[in-house]
């Protein structure tokens, strides 16, 4: 009589994994039994009469067999707020409907992505059809859920933004106060660690997934139970040596990544100086306070190049700037390299230099008739051009014309270049000084662009018309070939760049499935640490493993043990003076530090006349008034981060400090 959707997943996934398997050779499969049991999601104590699991005759009867009718009432009336319509997004809402999840007088379905629906899209994420093509993927997936279970209409709400800091208007203090539960369905680890800090401030459950190919892992946070999700980290990714990057390519993936970073280095980082410059008055002091002379030289010299003589004022200008470009790229930085290091040079050790895995290049002068030339000045200038507001052109026939009118300047060599050998050697470029006062008053005036700013270009892989991975490509594949190495398609590029491992729906199902499995626990408050199961999976190997959620770390805060969970709150607005007083009667502290972000509202280095000025001010008026910046309407409670010691003298780790500022 019993039948979960969510078991039904985790086994259908398995068993699809295992047909394809089958079909194509490909992958280890399963040669003995495989048994799986998820016996702890069953509620604590639980002994139901015949009446509570009797059958009615509805969709739900699988369900209210294995749990019982006052639970599954539970699942109905939850509150759940989905982050992600993709691939693990879909699997989930189709479980949910498949449950009844959020179906009763009470439950709701909340859901946001901000993707609209690509072609590539549809073969995993089955919720859409091509018909959908284009539209946002929150509003067809809640659309979809409501065709399999009509009882979710007016039960399931879409939204279409991002989860953030500039979001929190819409997913405020109320929106989070009225969920039982949050679940991450993200491909991206900025909005995983995002919702996690949310997630800690507002105490709810997040429930956490992810796949890799046919590998899948999922997490269960519980507040005060489990650690959070930042807790943790993985390991780091192992990257590819700067200086092979820059310098000693050997792999077509080696020129990919040199090509993406080129990529950030021209159309993204400078416009996002120059915007910056001209937005903030106090940009100039604090790059000269913050950053090294190299990228303090880097940063001043990328504004004066945008917003100098040189700046576009036609296409004709940026296919210009886009032959200078492929000269200084593939012609004279490699004969600069050559000339630092000759084909005949030799190591210190007395081995030729140019030894594997090193090759040594060759530099490539521009022809207007090549093909591949010709792609990297189409999408150089065009990007370009979308940098400075001008209107973009594909008229290749033209762009030729103008490029191979273009003289390229001979190279000359420079000498006192510093070029990195190994990672552990200097910085690459020159070793002269320069003159940071001179290259600051060489900056131009701000009243000059005053009503002008860049576009900086978000890389972005899905879009074909962009001119992203045009760039991309057309760049890689142009090094290659100035260190022989075998071009890639535009295809395999965009793999690369955008780190694209193909999604398998049997993964995202196995996935989903282990997710609202612990989903069903936490609908029992009674369940220990040691019933909720974090899983991981590898359905190629096939593998299969589980571990007990790890306890939060404890310290001891006064007469109690505090984790990351706990917080202290101040349901008032109040002076700093007072909360210098509350925590001095209260806890036996004396504070001796304080900030809110970034900003230092108190501390013993302050000067005497600033702080005894910022003693009476209240908190909701000493952050904006410290900071800068104001507080949003939305924002109910101001988190502030706090240093004290006891009547010892001995540090106190203190919890974050919550202010209620909207109750005077």
């Amino acid at each position: 009589m019993g039948d979960l959707a969510p078991m039904n997943s985790v086994i259908g996934g398995t068993v699809a994994q295992e047909v394809l398997k089958a079909c194509t050779g490909k992958f280890t499969p399963i040669k003995n039994y495989m048994y799986f049991d998820a016996l702890e999601c069953l509620p604590v104590n639980f002994s139901p009469t015949s009446e509570q699991v009797r059958p009615s005759g509805g969709r739900y009867d699988g369900q209210i067999a294995v749990f019982g009718r006052e639970y599954h009432e539970k699942i109905q009336n939850y509150r759940e707020f989905l982050v992600g319509a993709g691939a693990i997004g879909c699997e989930m809402l189709k479980n949910w409907a498949m449950m009844g999840l959020g179906t009763g007088p009470r439950g709701i379905i909340n859901v946001t992505d901000m993707d609209t629906i690509e072609k590539s899209n549809l073969n995993r994420q089955f919720l859409f059809k091509s018909t959908d093509v284009g539209e946002l993927k929150s509003a067809v997936a809640a659309r979809a859920a409501v065709r399999m279970n009509p009882a979710l209409t007016n039960k399931i709400l879409s939204f279409e933004d991002r989860v953030g800091v500039e979001t929190e208007a819409t997913f405020n203090d109320e929106f989070f106060g009225s969920l039982d539960c949050v679940t991450n369905a993200l491909d991206n680890m900025e909005a995983r660690m995002y919702m996690d800090r949310r997630c800690v401030f507002f105490c709810k459950p997040l429930l956490e997934s992810g796949t890799l190919g046919s590998k899948g892992n999922t997490q269960v946070v519980i507040p005060f139970v489990t650690e959070s999700y930042s807790a943790s980290r993985d390991p780091p990714e192992k990257s590819i040596p700067m200086c092979t990057l820059h310098n000693f390519p050997n792999a077509i993936e080696h020129t990919i990544q040199w090509s993406r970073d080129k990529f950030e280095g021209l159309f993204s980082v400078p416009a996002q100086n120059v915007n910056a410059y001209l937005s903030q008055p106090s940009y100039v002091d604090s790059v000269t306070s913050h950053q090294g002379d190299a990228v303090q030289r880097e940063t001043f010299e990328s504004i004066i190049s945008c917003l100098g003589p040189n700046k576009p004022q036609t296409f004709d200008d940026c296919i210009i700037w886009a032959r200078r470009r492929f000269d200084e790229m593939f012609d004279h930085a490699i004969q600069q390299l050559l000339f630092n290091f000759p084909r005949d040079s030799y190591t210190t050790s007395g081995q030729l230099f140019w030894s594997p895995p090193k090759r040594a290049p060759s530099p490539i002068a521009f022809h207007p008739d090549d093909p591949h030339h010709l792609d990297f000045i189409l999408a150089a200038a065009n990007l370009h051009a979308a940098n400075y507001h001008i209107p973009q052109s594909r008229d290749l026939a033209y762009i030729r014309l103008v490029a191979s009118r273009i003289q390229s300047v001979p190279f000359v060599p420079k000498s006192g270049v510093v070029i990195k050998v190994n990672d552990n050697d200097p910085e690459d470029g020159t070793s002269a000084d320069f003159d940071l006062d001179a290259l600051i008053a060489s900056l131009p005036s701000t009243e000059l662009f005053a009503s002008f700013r860049m576009a900086p270009a978000d890389f972005e892989k899905d879009d074909d018309t962009n001119f992203h991975i045009d760039f991309v490509t057309a760049a890689s594949n142009l090094r290659a070939a100035n260190y022989g190495i075998k071009p890639a398609d535009r295809f395999h590029t965009k793999q690369i760049a955008g780190k694209i491992i193909p999604a398998i729906a049997t993964t995202t199902a196995v996935v989903s499935g282990l997710v609202c499995l612990e989903l069903y626990k936490l609908l029992d408050s009674s369940h220990k640490i040691d019933d909720y199961k974090n899983g991981f999976v590898n359905l190629a190997l096939p593998f299969f493993a589980f571990s007990e959620p790890i306890a939060p770390e404890t310290r001891k805060f006064g007469e109690k043990m505090v984790s990351d969970w706990d917080a202290i709150f101040i349901e008032r607005d109040q002076t700093l003076q007072e909360l210098i007083d509350y925590f001095a009667s209260e806890y036996g502290l004396e504070l001796s530090m304080l900030t809110s972000g970034s900003s230092m509202l108190f501390s013993p280095f302050l000067a005497k006349k600033k702080a005894e000025e910022r003693r009476p001010m209240l908190i909701s008026e000493l952050v904006p008034f410290v900071s800068k910046k104001s507080i949003p309407e939305h924002v109910k409670y101001v988190t502030l981060v706090a240093c004290g010691t006891d009547d010892q003298d001995e540090d106190v780790d203190i919890p974050e400090i919550r202010v209620n500022i909207r109750n005077k």
